[in-house]
């Protein structure tokens, strides 16, 4: 039968121009990890097989034999990685192979720092393995065919990474992909039988087809070809995990910790997931999730099973393999499932185990994992009520006590240190570290020695919405309600901030006249011992902080009900409340009232007004 080649030559996507630029001036500092991510690729196609097939039989079309055949040609200098798996179509040559399908590549290309051992640890986070063959090859030669379509809907694909690629139609007797590298000149050494086993052994031994290495006439299977989750924990050293790890993440440096479980009862089940040692790059948008993958009895069913793990799991990575789900599960079924349940509820309890474990046992690796990914679990509390306690004991924090940045301080290392008579735990939530160590809202828990955490991250007021306790004792911002120090305070602070507040009453009426709708009280302050005012929420109301996150998401919020409390030893508070003008005193009582607003990083309505009032108030002190 003839067939019409129609052959075209086409531009790459400018992402993947860049990328091939990147790694043709060698970015992968370790060029055999080629020979993995092509046979990575390889296998995923026989798993996708395998999945469609469970509908649609006839792909096999005889030949359900899976595998990945590694052979080379030292007279043409050439290595091909070929597969019988799924294949792609004309369509999906151009889609997998011209462009770099995913929302991440161009955050990928903007990661790039010029270091060459960063940049590469970098491209394995963005799946992008593929092109990891220009490294070595100068040319390079696709030959596919998908499952189902007739010989004739063979294609070639082909690209000396110039900027250009071409692809035609052929005619392809068998179903898969071969992939073959034209290698460049000076890698010679990869043309020896010797060479290749000894890079497959090391980097895909755990790959759970047979990988067979042809040398002239012999084939070899050179891998175990058994999912490595199946053997026995004794039996897998600490390399092949940590290998295994970077075949189902696709990332480069090692994990921090994993945990490999077989469990039996009304349900059975293998997992084998891990924590990684730097944050994937995705970390932060929920839409997108990536996790583990599901096999059902070691046979590949979804790549990112997002029911087996709640969200804020989510930088958790590895398989969860099944006995009791159907073969033809699908995503609507796992959501109504009572196997997923467990499942879930199981794989939970094992990731916040080792994680407990590393806090306990491996407080630097902890320390790491916190750096990196910890900040998720603050979602936590809000997603899993019945293991809020655990969550909670894994959070880290700055607090006023810390040295720099570093989050470090635990809820329990918070109560263990509590003064004598300190019934709350503190904390104050603000927009940077910064801001929040000069917040005056700070003033009299420095003035008593009592430690606050400062919460900066954008999660913190959800968390604490939902964490409203711990270790019996509550949380208590320091921004909102009535200053209430319990025990803390004595017996002469509370009868001086009575008396302060009976002889300043009509100051305190003059300045809520002055300030109108923009507060709702004015009230004497106990947290203020150096600045004049600050602004405070009601104690159940929206923070000032959280509507402003609110506002910058697009969110529209009700209207926040500020108190405006004042320091009345304070000079400013003194002149204002000595100020017999009526103008000039309406006018101190607003200056001051947008001070403590910008305190709290609000924005001020009429800033040309304000930059007025302060002008006229430094003419008539001059």
């Amino acid at each position: 039968m003839t067939v019409e080649t129609h052959k075209e030559t086409l531009g790459f996507q400018a992402e993947v121009t860049q990328l091939l630029n990147l790694m043709i001036h060698s970015l992968y500092s370790n060029k055999e990890i080629f020979l993995r991510e092509l046979i990575s690729n390889a296998a995923d196609a026989a798993d996708r097989l395998r999945f469609e097939a469970l509908t649609d039989d006839a792909l096999y079309a005889g030949d359900s034999d899976l595998k990945v055949s590694v052979r080379f040609d030292k007279e043409a200098r050439t290595i091909s990685v070929s597969d019988n798996g799924i294949g792609m179509s004309r369509t999906e040559a151009v889609e997998s192979l011209g462009t770099i399908a995913r929302s991440g590549t161009r955050k990928f290309l903007e990661s790039l720092t010029g270091d060459q051992a960063k940049d590469t640890k970098l491209i394995g986070q963005f799946g992008v393995g593929f092109y990891s063959a220009f490294v070595v090859a100068d040319r390079v030669t696709v030959t596919t065919r998908r499952g189902g379509l007739t010989p004739e809907h063979g294609v070639r694909w082909e690209s000396a990474a110039d900027g250009t690629y071409t692809i035609e139609t052929i005619e392809r007797n068998e179903r898969g992909t071969e992939v073959t590298l034209h290698l460049r000149e000076g890698e010679d050494d990869l043309l020896e039988s010797w060479r290749l086993r000894n890079i497959i052994t090391k980097y895909s031994d755990h790959i759970p087809i047979p990988i067979v290495l042809k040398d002239g006439e012999k084939d070899n299977v050179v891998n175990r070809a058994s999912a490595l989750w199946t053997r026995a924990k004794s039996e897998i050293t600490e390399e092949e995990y940590q290998e295994f790890y970077k075949y189902v993440s696709h990332d480069y440096e090692n994990p921090l910790s994993w945990v490999h479980s077989h469990v039996e009862g009304k349900y059975e089940y293998t997992l084998l997931l891990y924590v990684p040692g730097r944050a994937p790059f995705d970390l932060w948008d929920r839409d997108t999730r990536r996790g583990a993958k599901l096999y059902v009895r070691r046979v590949f069913i979804m790549d990112d099973a997002k029911d087996l793990l709640p969200s804020y799991l989510r930088f958790v990575r590895g398989i969860v393999d099944s006995d009791d789900l159907p073969l033809n599960v699908s995503r609507e079924i796992l959501q109504n499932s009572k196997v997923v349940d467990a499942l879930r509820n199981g794989a939970t309890n094992k990731v916040l185990g080792l994680l407990e474990d590393l806090a306990k046992d491996s407080p630097e690796k902890y320390a790491t994992f916190w750096k990196e990914c910890g900040r998720v679990l603050k979602e936590g509390p809000s997603e899993d009520a019945n293991n809020r306690e655990r969550i909670a004991k894994l959070l880290r924090f700055t607090t006023t006590n810390s040295v720099g940045e570093t989050q470090d301080v635990s809820l329990s290392d918070y109560v263990g240190r509590m003064k004598e008579g300190q019934e709350k735990i503190y904390y104050l939530t603000s927009d940077n570290l910064a801001a929040a160590r000069s917040s005056p809202h700070l003033e009299v828990f420095r003035r008593k020695g009592v430690e606050v955490l400062l919460l900066t991250d954008r999660v913190d007021e959800w968390l604490t919405v939902h964490l409203s306790e711990f270790d019996g004792k509550s949380l208590q911002s320091v921004s909102q309600g009535e200053l209430n120090l319990g025990k803390l305070a004595d017996e002469g602070e509370k009868e001086k901030a009575e008396n302060d507040s009976k002889q300043h009453q009509s100051l305190l009426s003059r300045v809520r006249h002055a300030l109108g709708e923009r507060v709702k009280e004015v009230n004497v302050s106990q947290r203020l011992t150096d600045s004049p005012a600050c602004l405070v929420s009601e104690e159940h109301g929206m923070s000032v902080h959280l509507s402003r996150l609110l506002k910058a998401a697009g969110q529209h919020t009700p209207k926040v009900e500020m108190i405006l409390e004042i320091n009345v030893n304070h000079p400013l508070v003194k002149a204002l409340d000595a100020e017999q003008d009526n103008d000039r005193f309406g006018d101190r009582a607003l200056i001051l009232f947008d001070q403590a607003l910008l305190l709290e990083g609000g924005q001020i309505e009429d800033p040309a007004a304000y930059v007025r009032r302060v002008n006229a108030l430094l003419a008539g002190g001059a």
